[in-house]
């Protein structure tokens, strides 16, 4: 596959963003406009760019590379995403549209504490950063791989090439832009996976009929699992599906922006619900497209990658026709800058909102710092996308879970204790409580095997996590005075 024929495919897709990012901005753009479109989103839009915000690059490849090993067990976790949705439907949406909040950690001074407040922001601005940089990292490799590389243009380049392209076209219209590019993201994504799928088949001499027996019957198509001992123990699997998606979604800026930018309550609910039917409906495709990948290799007596992370690339770049390469290729960069974008801008807001006083500020000297800021979270991207060049040798979606337990457990467990007791924290302490569970976490989950009869965290690290970041609230708590 010509690296400049797949370079010219995407500099025509990114020319596509700018025009989109041109009609949905302006020059002089407001504050407001950047941080919440005005809140007045369409529903639909935001529920169907939320498909690929959510989702990102890693699962593009993570989820079809992670058959072998695991076939569909994936949908326990899916499964949990469900509850937890509701949840956010049914609770989180409710209380910030009541309290009208531009940053959702403003809840956390109204109702714990100034200290509390910076905490909570503070965790979603690392968070945030390493699942957003892990993502670019990906889509960055995979394009260093196919097109850049072979141009001769360093690692680095590449990413420097990936953040200014984002910069670019959110600069401007921040989420007025985001919720319409994200929505022609996905769909670029979605008609990518459905190709891939449909060319797949063809290479295989499946009609829909022996594509579905396929499937159901591979070997792959394992869903429960029971052992309560194994990692993705059903119950252990569903449980962390639903916190995982509370905290990365009900607790996290970026997505909970989206939602606020909706024009009331009734309409965030509705994006909400539909968002959560059409999730389940792709990620189940994207599991039969992992079964599909590993029946090509085997009909073709292909040996594939040992990490799962790189099956779809070296099947789509190497021996699948040039047609599904390109999928890959514009699927991938579309999925992972639907993420990535958004990330940016709700990193700029969280900044601005909790630690620049923006309230407080004329609207001349917000835009400044607006465009200051948000410049300053495009490096710092590039800078932690080389850091993971140098360290990660893991499954990313691994990784990202991993992260995900030990940096939204404090998020989580300090909005559980709002939400469900009245009682009062000595705020002072709450950072300290902060670091202290996450490494008292790593300390347990590490010795878990030792102590608990053979017993091992999984991804529910996160509810350990928050777990102890609500006891420990709980012990520097009193009963509020009346």
């Amino acid at each position: 596959m010509s690296p400049l024929l797949t370079l010219g495919i995407i500099i025509a897709y990114f020319c596509l963003l700018l025009l989109v990012s041109f009609l949905t901005s302006k020059k002089g753009e407001s504050t407001s406009g950047f941080f919440l479109a005005n809140r007045n989103s369409p529903w639909y839009v935001v529920a169907f760019g939320m498909i690929g915000t959510t989702l990102s690059g890693i699962t593009f490849v993570s989820i079809p590379g992670m058959v072998e090993k695991t076939g569909f067990t994936y949908l326990q976790m899916v499964l949990g995403y469900v509850l937890g949705y509701v949840m956010i439907a049914l609770v989180l949406l409710p209380l910030y549209y009541r309290l009208r909040l531009v940053s959702i950690y403003t809840y956390l001074e109204q109702r714990l504490g100034f200290w509390s407040y910076k905490t909570g922001s503070a965790f979603f601005l690392l968070s945030r950063t390493l699942s957003a940089a892990l993502r670019l990292y990906l889509v960055a490799g995979v394009l260093q791989l196919a097109v850049f590389g072979p141009l001769g243009i360093p690692f680095a380049g590449t990413v420097a090439l990936t953040i200014a392209f984002i910069w670019f076209y959110t600069f401007r219209g921040g989420m007025k832009t985001i919720v319409w590019t994200d929505t022609l993201q996905t769909l670029a994504m979605l008609l990518c996976l459905g190709t891939s799928i449909w060319l797949i088949s063809e290479e295989l001499h499946l009609s829909f009929s022996t594509l579905v027996s396929t499937i159901t019957d591979s070997s792959y198509a394992t869903l429960f699992v029971w052992d309560a001992k194994a990692p993705n123990f059903f119950v252990k699997q569903i449980l962390a599906g639903a916190f995982i998606t509370i905290a990365m979604t009900g607790l996290d800026q970026d997505m909970m922006q989206k939602n606020l930018s909706c024009r009331n309550l009734p309409e965030a609910q509705k994006n909400m619900f539909w968002f959560t039917i059409i999730l389940v409906v792709v990620n189940v495709l994207f599991l039969c497209l992992g079964v599909l990948l590993y029946t090509f290799a085997a009909a073709k007596g292909l040996e594939v990658p040992a990490k799962g992370d790189d099956v779809f690339p070296f099947l789509a770049l190497n021996h699948l026709a040039s047609v599904v390469g390109l999928a890959f290729i514009l699927g991938i960069t579309a999925i992972t800058y639907a993420s990535a974008d958004s990330a940016l801008t709700s990193l700029t807001t969280a900044f601005c909102v909790d630690f620049l006083d923006f309230q407080h500020r004329p609207e001349a000297q917000r835009v400044r710092y607006k465009n200051w800021v948000h410049l300053a979270f495009s490096l710092l991207l590039a800078l932690v996308i080389l850091l993971f060049k140098l360290y990660n040798d893991e499954s990313i979606i691994a990784t990202l879970f991993t992260l995900v337990g030990y940096t939204y457990g404090p998020l989580l467990g300090m909005y559980t204790f709002g939400l469900l007791t009245t009682r009062t924290v000595r705020d002072g302490a709450v950072p300290v409580l902060g670091v202290l569970s996450p490494v008292l976490t790593y300390v347990i989950s590490s010795h878990s095997a030792e102590w608990f009869w053979g017993y091992q965290f999984g991804f529910e690290v996160l509810l350990l996590n928050g777990f102890l970041m609500f006891i420990g609230l709980w012990l520097v708590s009193a009963h509020k005075s009346l």
